[in-house]
């Protein structure tokens, strides 16, 4: 399992849109605790399950280098291909998913968006039926430190492609 890290190297960058700085050598204290959240967000909850809800989060939030960052990883790791190109549309592809990979997708997405400001009965119901408290709680954690890391990456501009799983550790 690859660990989530978002220090970028490469001075290789889209001409459209550049880097705007990087916040691991600008506020390393924060990148470091970040770190240290993110491993502690992650015990506890299947590795497969959390990709999938890094590359959903990161769909809604639009950012590039987290997409390409958890889809690398999924598959490093020995997810499909197919899982991970219909996770976007994954409401019309719910037979590719466990109703426990579902539960917490459809959690990803009410804790992602928020819409109306909450979480709905309904969903945090659907998860809790396929989760015990403990591993619950993990994952609500791990759903808030993707979001985190997408807002860094998308404010920052961090440039896809460059990653390979493995490349970077802490």
């Amino acid at each position: 399992m690859s660990t989530h890290t978002h220090q970028h190297t490469s001075t290789e960058y889209a001409p459209e849109h550049p880097p705007r700085l990087q916040l691991a050598e600008l506020a390393p204290d924060v990148y470091k605790a970040m770190v240290r959240l993110d491993a502690a967000a992650r015990k506890g909850v299947d590795p497969t399950l959390l990709e999938l809800v890094k590359i959903r989060a990161s769909q809604l939030n639009r950012c590039a280098f987290c997409l390409d960052m958890h889809s690398k990883d999924a598959l490093a790791a020995g997810e499909s291909v197919e899982r991970i190109i219909q996770l976007s549309a994954w409401e019309e592809s719910q037979h590719f998913y466990t109703e426990k990979e579902l539960a917490a997708i459809r959690l990803t997405e009410a804790v992602t968006v928020l819409n109306d400001g909450f979480v709905p009965d309904e969903v945090y119901a659907q998860a809790a039926k396929h989760f015990e408290e403990a591993e619950l709680a993990q994952l609500i954690a791990a759903i808030t430190v993707i979001n985190a890391w997408n807002r860094f990456g998308v404010t920052t501009r961090l440039t896809p492609g460059h990653y390979a799983p493995g490349d970077i550790k802490h």
